[in-house]
């Protein structure tokens, strides 16, 4: 059966505007790069295994942009990541562990995948926290709730994983442009988001450049203050990295996002900065508790407003 995008109308559309066109070859291109990228191993950092009390997870974050913005005292330094988006990273650090020791805050709402017991705990904000306004989960939520788990569970490893600088924009800038796109008429792409409308031509890069770093901006200002916080040895770094109109290879196309499975290293190329502490929490393991379920009708929703569907 023919796919609906592909079908004679939507075909008609596509030969009508130049720029729909390039924007459907590209993503035959992409895909093409994907499948060549597959066989690649994946030699990526596993975080769990590393030191620390404190591990501070910013989403889809560029090293090269990080190293830019951030003024956060610490030893920097790049690493590889062991996905190209965060269900990979999730799947090669989390799934299949037993971290009873270790306590999740998160705003992404891919976690609602990992399996059972997999943490002592996990503190799922992306039902509670949710801004309808701004389609995902501000950072100044994630603080809090950081905060408050750390007095809760003095005695566990604490992950904490924000959703910015990941798409939707939150700044000024930002905010602006995330809701631009297509003109109706001009639809062939029911998706819709921002790195859709990039790939098609209907944003502006640089604008869009500058919307991602005002987004970096606001999240570090976040984790800045909880690292003041925090007592112990902490750790910030990244799930994945993203394009924004690089061109990858074997076939040279620009490139926007995180697409899963591409293996490039704009992707897996992201910040680890250490934060040293005189003081390290005296960590300890105990079973694991019930988590809240989330229904998978908002699961749905929350990843279709964060661009994976």
């Amino acid at each position: 059966m023919i796919p609906e995008r592909y079908r004679l109308e939507n075909l008609l559309k596509i030969l009508r505007h130049p720029r729909a066109l390039l924007g459907e070859l590209s993503k035959v291109a992409i895909r093409a790069n994907i499948i060549y990228h597959q066989n690649k191993k994946n030699e990526g950092v596993d975080v769990i295994d590393r030191d620390w009390d404190n591990l501070i997870i910013i989403d889809g974050c560029r090293f090269d942009t990080f190293q830019e913005v951030s003024g956060i005292q610490g030893n920097l330094e790049a690493c590889r990541s062991s996905g190209s988006e965060s269900w990979e990273f999730m799947q090669n650090n989390f799934v299949g562990e037993e971290l009873h020791d270790t306590v999740l805050i998160t705003a992404n709402p891919h976690t609602t995948k990992i399996p059972p017991k997999t943490f002592h705990s996990i503190k799922n904000l992306v039902k509670t926290c949710w801004d309808s306004e701004l389609r995902t989960v501000p950072p100044d939520a994630v603080t809090k709730a950081a905060l408050e788990t750390i007095d809760e569970y003095p005695n566990k490893r604490l992950i904490v994983h924000y959703m910015q600088p990941h798409y939707p924009f939150i700044g000024k800038t930002g905010q602006q442009i995330a809701h631009g796109g297509f003109n109706p008429d001009d639809n062939v792409d029911r998706g819709g988001h921002v790195w859709t409308k990039l790939q098609y031509g209907f944003l502006d890069e640089s604008e869009v450049r500058e919307a991602y770093r005002e987004n970096l901006e606001i999240v570090l200002e976040e984790v800045e203050h909880l690292l003041s916080i925090l007592n112990g040895k902490s750790v910030l770094t990244s799930d994945h990295g993203n394009l924004i109109g690089e061109r990858i290879r074997p076939i040279p196309v620009k490139t926007y996002g995180h697409p899963r499975g591409l293996h490039v290293p704009e992707l897996f190329r992201v910040p680890w900065l250490v934060r040293e502490s005189d003081t390290r929490r005296k960590i300890q393991s105990d079973p694991p508790t019930e988590r809240d379920q989330i229904e998978d009708e908002v699961v749905n929703n929350r990843l279709q407003a964060l661009g994976y569907k």
